[in-house]
């Protein structure tokens, strides 16, 4: 059935699509880190024993594995665009992962990643480049819609993908060779109305979504669903759309007339922060409730980031976690990019990680073709198990789907606390 999906979207993609141009040139390459990469590599380095024997009981057949030269991982992302925060994650949370496995010698991994701005036809083009270049293994896109225009490429090249964030069931419908370490939207809609149920968060729900963005429409279309299960009350369903987000005032509007004591956002953390700025313009003060749409709202430029304070949002990561695992990594990540990792990264370190135990487990060497290589990684992620930084005991059925417990945090003094 995914198969026959694939060739559908491929050819609708194809039809939609225009000319391919050149691809944007936010290109990297893991043989010439950047320079704060470099600086910090021996606090990288240093955390490198304990973060990777963490993350791997990843790596049991590492000893007796004949995997071995260099195998070639596409990124994709927006580097740059009104999402830029979350490409930025993701390139840095792959380099750093490529950093430390290939730090311990055996089979090495060469990244690219190219900038997508955020846009499916770019990002297609960046797809092309990377599979110009030599890409076995593509870690990514990041959003939704520009993954599901190259998901149906790498469906038709038998290219292995596994996303970080790019959410949307339809991802993963597209190939068997399509993968997602990132929760589903539909597992993040039901996810949320439980929470705020079983929490007793609110009483009135109040809904902004983008019902032209699959990812919004995507979670709210489950959490209305579970919302009703749960008996909930959604007293406002206020929509907007990709070309008409300028001002949203109206819909801050409508939550409060109707008295929503908790509006949930399904939304990116842009529109939010203007949601957050006119809600506290006229006085209005219910509890916001986001998912990882939301990550990355403390890092936007000219933001009050004092309006974010109490915002709850689902994510499979928190940097504040007292885990041996995580520690390691926030400290290894701040060293090489003077930041606090956020979910996007913790994913996107996640993705090498998995796909190293793989290709290891899977004897993965560089010489063999990327239609090779992918239906040994299929087997490997239906079969194994993964100790990651976003989840313990993961593992993937075979659909692409993965399994692995959502964590609810609150901004506090302009930082990510555990609610639980």
């Amino acid at each position: 059935m995914k198969k026959l999906l694939c060739v559908t979207l491929a050819v609708a993609m194809a039809a939609s699509m225009s000319a391919c141009g050149s691809s944007s040139s936010g290109t990297t390459s893991t043989k010439a880190a950047s320079a704060a990469t470099t600086a910090a590599a021996t606090a990288t380095k240093a955390a490198s024993a304990s973060t990777t024997a963490a993350a791997a009981s990843t790596t049991a057949a590492a000893g007796t594995s004949s995997a071995s030269g260099t195998v070639k991982i596409g990124g994709i992302g927006p580097l740059t665009g009104p999402v830029a925060v979350y490409g930025n994650a993701v390139k840095n949370g792959e380099e750093l992962a490529v950093k430390e496995i290939n730090a311990k010698g055996g089979l090495q991994i060469e990244l690219k990643f190219e900038d997508d701005e955020h846009d499916a036809e770019k990002s297609v083009n960046a797809y092309n480049a990377l599979k110009d270049w030599g890409m076995q293994v593509l870690a990514g896109p990041v959003t939704t819609t520009p993954t599901l225009a190259v998901a149906a490429e790498a469906a038709k090249d038998n290219i292995f993908e596994l996303t970080p964030s790019a959410s949307a069931q339809d991802v993963i419908s597209t190939g068997d060779n399509v993968f997602q370490i990132c929760f589903t939207d539909p597992n993040q809609g039901v996810a949320s109305a439980d929470y705020i149920a079983s929490k007793s968060l609110g009483t009135k729900i109040g809904v902004i979504y983008d019902s032209s963005d699959a990812y919004s429409s995507g979670i709210y279309t489950k959490f209305k669903a579970e919302a009703a299960a749960k008996n909930l009350s959604i007293v406002a369903e206020q929509s907007f759309t990709g070309d008409n987000k300028a001002d949203l005032s109206t819909q801050v509007t409508k939550c409060k007339d109707a008295g929503a004591d908790l509006v949930f956002l399904p939304i990116y953390y842009t529109e939010a922060t203007q949601i957050l700025t006119y809600a506290n313009k006229v006085g209005y003060a219910p509890k916001f409730f986001g998912c990882d749409g939301l990550d990355g709202i403390l890092a936007v430029e000219g933001f009050d980031t004092k309006l974010a304070e109490g915002v709850m949002l689902l994510t499979p990561f928190a940097a504040d976690a007292k885990d041996e695992k995580t520690q390691n990594f926030v400290k290894s990540y701040k060293a090489a990019y003077t930041d606090t990792p956020n979910q996007f990264a913790a994913d996107a370190y996640d993705v090498i990680y998995s796909l190293y135990q793989a290709m290891t487990a899977g004897s993965v060497t560089q010489d063999m073709k990327a239609a090779d290589i992918t239906p040994i990684l299929e087997k490997q992620f239906t079969s194994m198990k993964f100790d990651g930084l976003t989840g313990t005991g993961m593992t993937w059925d075979k659909s692409g789907a993965v399994s692995k417990s959502p964590k609810a945090v609150v901004i506090k003094s302009g930082a990510y606390a555990s609610m639980d």
